[in-house]
């Protein structure tokens, strides 16, 4: 019956006709404080969306039919969402926000997290000055955010982090670094990623360059599989271990974020923890429309199933977040880029659209073309951060700002011209994100943010956003290279390439 009603759902929203967004204004004076949110902080305005209240409540039926609220509950409570894998996703146990039991697993491991810092602090690995984060994924993409985002004033350790196996990235990363001084954290679920191995292997044969004598003294593994990281030759006293269920792109919050604690302070991550924290309750405790990630998620889902839009923009109008399309990009489309349903059926409807976006002011001078007279009508979204902390006059954000806002007004409006190559279409739509002040406790919240909307779509599509299995097959076949069978099984194409590269 719940199929049956899923079914006539989307059927109904999928017959729905747009109003436009000015007339959709003009018609209801409160527009603005009804799908307005305040959350954990952040203010979220998406009143330039062609949702009303015919639409909200068609999706609210949806929510109801695909059973959303007990999806919730299984997330927050421990249970089995990861069908595919049939495990928990206890991301939200880091934050104190999941089960008694995984709540104190990760509180004993954020204690343990915790210690390793203060042995580090007190000179047990010797004299350290900077901090080599070596993973992929999530393992590099959440820690380089909230890097990058809060750490530049920090007065602490120097933090680089490595992904691609590039050896042109290894020398950047290690670049006027002194390997004596250089603490190596590896972050890897499995402890088998080639591309992070193979950067460990480099990093530890470049401090025996230096005359390092225990390179292996100088790691620090970071892995759900502890196991294998004995097995590679790192004390089991350098490995800090986290939960199977924690899933790499939502990884930040376990040990993965020890080189963020380094870097930022151990009281800066636990108010990012919290931030997060609050985000969750919001979301664990509010219901329907109420809910900003679910509204989120309506909005997300009706442009891909009604509009049919491929892809979704977000631009950070500030250079501290220049990183968050980055960090989007692996959590909405690897969570969501899925074509079967939980149950392995066909899904048979768009699912994630592809994920892209920039830094204003810069992206106005080269996307933004598109987005204001391209025939193919994006979502956007802005995201902004109301004070500033930078050293320059106060009129460079005030400007920032301002641009931020116009753009969304401009994408609305359009503009009649009598020369076609100057006229806007308008109703474009757009989001805004406004956080007061940037800092631990609004980033995390933020990060919690999309974390839960990724969370919603997935449910409304009834999808599993917490496995990954297509970024396997590359990886398989890269594998095959080195075996003559398998390259023989390889296309032409594949096999020219190989034998112009010398591989």
């Amino acid at each position: 019956m719940a199929i049956l009603d899923c079914n006539a759902a989307w059927r109904t929203i999928e017959a729905h006709q747009p109003v436009r967004l000015n007339d959709l204004f003009s018609a209801d004076p409160g527009r603005v404080a009804r799908l307005s949110r305040d959350a954990a902080g952040i203010h979220f305005d998406f009143s330039k969306t062609h949702l009303d209240e015919g639409t909200l409540e068609e999706f609210a039926v949806l929510a109801y039919a695909v059973d959303y609220p007990g999806a919730r509950d299984a997330l927050f409570s421990g249970d089995i969402v990861n069908s595919t894998e049939n495990r928990a996703a206890t991301h939200v146990a880091e934050r104190g926000e999941g089960s008694p039991n995984d709540n104190q697993l990760a509180s004993e491991r954020h204690g343990r997290m915790r210690s390793l810092i203060d042995a580090i602090e007190a000179g047990a690995f010797g004299e350290v000055e900077s901090i080599l984060h070596i993973g992929i994924g999530g393992s590099a993409l959440g820690p380089d955010l909230v890097i990058d985002a809060l750490g530049r004033d920090a007065d602490r350790f120097e933090v680089r982090v490595l992904s691609n196996i590039d050896g042109e990235a290894f020398d950047e990363a290690t670049w006027g670094l002194d390997p004596a001084s250089t603490l190596i954290v590896a972050a890897s679920k499995t402890f088998t990623t080639t591309e992070t191995l193979t950067n460990l292997e480099a990093a530890l044969e470049w401090l025996r360059e230096a005359g390092v004598s225990d390179p292996y003294g100088q790691v620090i593994a970071v892995t759900a599989s502890p196991d294998k990281a004995i097995q590679y030759g790192i004390d089991e006293t350098r490995i800090l271990p986290f939960s199977e269920g924690v899933g790499g792109r939502y990884s930040l919050w376990s040990s993965v974020g020890l080189s963020v604690a380094l870097a930022l302070g151990w009281g800066a991550f636990e108010e990012l923890l919290e931030g997060a924290a609050e985000m969750d309750r919001h979301v664990k405790l509010t219901d329907g429309v109420a809910n900003v990630a679910l509204l989120a998620a309506f909005a997300d889902l009706f442009y891909t199933q009604v509009w049919r839009t491929q892809s979704r923009a977000i631009f950070a109008y500030d250079e501290r977040l220049r990183l968050l399309p980055d960090y989007l990009q692996q959590l909405e489309m690897e969570s969501n880029g899925k074509s079967v349903t939980s149950e392995g059926k066909p899904l048979g409807r768009p699912s994630a659209p592809v994920t892209w976006g920039g830094v204003g002011t810069d992206a106005q001078h080269a996307v933004f073309q598109l987005l204001h007279q391209g025939t193919t009508v994006i979502p956007v979204e802005f995201v902004a951060v109301v004070e500033n902390d930078d050293s320059v006059d106060p009129r460079h954000h005030h400007l920032l700002l301002g641009n931020c806002f116009a753009q969304g007004a401009a994408l609305m409006a359009g503009r009649e011209q009598e020369d076609s190559a100057r006229a806007y279409s308008g109703d474009r739509p757009s989001t805004t994100v406004l956080l007061q002040r940037l800092e631990p406790r609004s980033l995390g919240a933020l990060i919690s943010f999309y974390e839960h909307r990724t969370f919603a779509n997935a449910v409304l599509l009834g999808i599993n956003p917490f496995d990954q299995f297509g970024v396997e097959l590359g990886k398989e076949m890269a594998k095959a290279l080195d075996d003559p069978d398998g390259r023989a099984k390889l296309d032409p194409s594949t096999r020219d390439l190989i034998e112009r590269a010398g591989l």
